[in-house]
């Protein structure tokens, strides 16, 4: 059994194929649970469409689940599809999401940390000014992840170290940052996803091994997700996920479904795989 809950279609502005493209080529994968997660529209903006090549337009968002609901009946019986978002945590907008959420019958959601600071998380415009202090950069970005984490809105925390993705770490030790972040995932009984994306774009996973360990100590719930921005990037890195968390003893994968969550032994997808 093969598994993919975090995948994006060109509906973001920049993502590649369509919602059918993807379950085309995770059928072709021979991917056994397929989450559609495209990216939430900004609606801490006023207009429809504020940001066109990084998420899809307010007006656009019935439609999109609407149409992952045609065709999650449509392919009912060849691929199961879990009905998912990738959701933006803005501070002070808990309340809006969540409302806007309870209106569609969601598997699951994913909450990730893309903006602070003025900047996306993974814009290198972020570290060009000499005011840029990684350090800093860290600390707001945690401590936004462990908000989105209290909020208690989602199923799934995405890409929960992201903030390294372009490369640059800080001169002092983050691990009791990191700590904190993990106490209170846990104490919040959120999935963290293993998102390789990570091995793309920095050569290490989402979240790295280290925060992996201390993630699984407290008790943490991982699921997968290649976070695909083009059908041929559906379930990359899976292998090396699993190998991730077996190095550290994590025997399950969560899947969703009505929102509720279910685990999968790891060992029970491997022989699945393989018959």
């Amino acid at each position: 059994m093969i598994i993919d809950y975090h995948t994006h279609h060109d509906r973001c502005g920049h993502a590649t194929g369509s919602i059918r493209d993807v379950i085309e080529k995770a059928i072709e994968k021979n991917i056994d649970q397929l989450g559609i997660s495209d990216h939430s529209p900004l609606y801490t903006y006023e207009e429809d469409h504020f940001n066109p090549g990084m998420t899809m337009a307010k007006s656009e968002f019935p439609h999109y689940f609407k149409e992952m609901f045609d065709l999650k009946k449509e392919y009912e019986g060849i691929i199961d599809i879990r009905l998912g978002v990738e959701s933006d945590y803005f501070e002070g907008w808990e309340t809006f999401y969540k409302e806007l959420y309870d209106q569609y019958s969601f598997d699951y959601i994913i909450g990730s940390v893309h903006y602070f600071g003025g900047y996306h998380v993974f814009n290198p415009e972020r570290w060009r000014s000499p005011q840029a202090k990684a350090e800093e950069i860290f600390r707001e970005y945690f401590k936004l992840v462990q908000k989105a984490a209290n909020s208690r809105m989602f199923d799934v925390l995405g890409h929960i170290d992201a903030v390294k993705g372009l490369g640059h770490t800080p001169s002092s030790n983050m691990t009791k940052l990191m700590e904190e972040t993990a106490d209170v995932i846990a104490k919040n009984d959120i999935a963290v996803e293993l998102n390789t994306s990570g091995i793309r774009k920095c050569g290490v996973i989402f979240p790295s091994p280290e925060f992996i360990k201390m993630l699984h100590v407290r008790g943490v719930p991982f699921t997968f997700g290649s976070d695909a921005h083009t059908p041929d990037e559906l379930c990359f890195g899976w292998h090396e996920a699993l190998h991730e968390l077996k190095q550290v003893g994590v025997t399950e994968l969560a899947t969703f479904e009505n929102r509720k969550r279910k685990m999968v032994t790891i060992n029970e997808l491997l022989v699945e795989q393989k018959s």
